[in-house]
């Protein structure tokens, strides 16, 4: 069982007044991990990473980003990397111990932008499936799948079936109870992904904003960093691992099998093992 405090449900301020929410939990006086969620997801999709790391005796702060889950949508659809790498500086202005990211996809985009322009600097990284030069065809086909039903689902069994056929090395899960938090249930009757979709806007511009940000990353060669890639990504190929590693050559790989670019979701057990192992041995936690 988890210790320390429970776990509750908080809300951060970003400097043009949105609220962030967040699940917080795991003792204060312990070093802290900062859960980031990818592009179209929600803090959710931590869950069980989050009990994991919490049962390992870390703090935890895991939060919905702008325009997803519970947390705020931007009134000028502001969704720019700087201005997230912002909001990241936010969560952890108040945090006094050693502080550990862990961003998967847009999460460690994010990550990556704050180190590159020097907006936070963590004590340890951890990227899930993401490097600044990604494969630009896996991009798109995400784009496509997020793009790909304007008009809501007629029910959650329909976007699970979506979701299958996006995944499809996927076990079919039995219950859409986690699902259902990336959903909310309109007036029409019918279900929509949660987050803003104004966050595609101007793709091509944040990609190449992206992929500017490793020129930063040499700043940070004393940094422990982790990859997190699943096997199965077409995302994250060789090429994008070797210019990353060119500019933090500290830099370590840890491979999941049988997982695509969503990792955590793929192969969760593998995926906290590896990730779990790797902090204890960068930011370990007092006892």
């Amino acid at each position: 069982m988890r210790g320390g405090p429970a776990v509750r449900t908080v809300g951060y301020r970003t400097t043009d007044g949105l609220n962030l929410v967040a699940d917080v939990g795991g003792d204060p006086g312990n070093a802290t991990v900062v859960l980031m969620h990818g592009g179209g997801q929600t803090r959710h999709s931590w869950a069980g990473a989050m009990d994991a790391l919490l049962d390992a005796g870390y703090r935890v702060i895991n939060y919905d980003a702008r325009g997803h889950g519970e947390s705020d949508w931007s009134v000028d659809g502001n969704y720019l990397l700087k201005t997230r790498a912002q909001d990241l500086r936010t969560v952890v202005a108040q945090e006094s111990q050693p502080v550990a990211l862990v961003g998967a996809s847009m999460g460690g985009a994010t990550a990556i932008a704050a180190l590159s322009h020097g907006v936070y600097t963590p004590t340890a990284l951890v990227l899930v499936d993401i490097v600044p030069r990604v494969d630009r065809r896996g991009v798109a086909r995400i784009r496509r799948f997020m793009e790909g039903y304007p008009d809501g689902f007629a029910s959650v069994a329909d976007a699970a079936h979506a979701v299958a056929a996006y995944n499809p090395h996927r076990p079919p899960a039995s219950d859409h109870a986690g699902l259902l938090k990336n959903l909310r249930q309109r007036e029409n009757g019918r279900f929509y992904w949660h987050w803003d979709p104004r966050i595609l806007r101007d793709p091509e511009l944040d990609i190449v904003e992206f992929e500017s940000t490793v020129e930063g990353l040499s700043r940070v060669r004393e940094l422990p960093i982790q990859l997190v890639r699943g096997l199965e990504s077409d995302i994250v190929n060789d090429q994008g691992i070797e210019e990353l590693r060119r500019a933090i050559p500290q830099l370590e790989v840890f491979d999941v099998p049988g997982a695509g670019h969503m990792v955590a979701g793929d192969r969760n057990d593998r995926f906290n093992a590896g990730v779990i192992a790797f902090l204890r041995r960068v930011i370990p936690i007092r006892r």
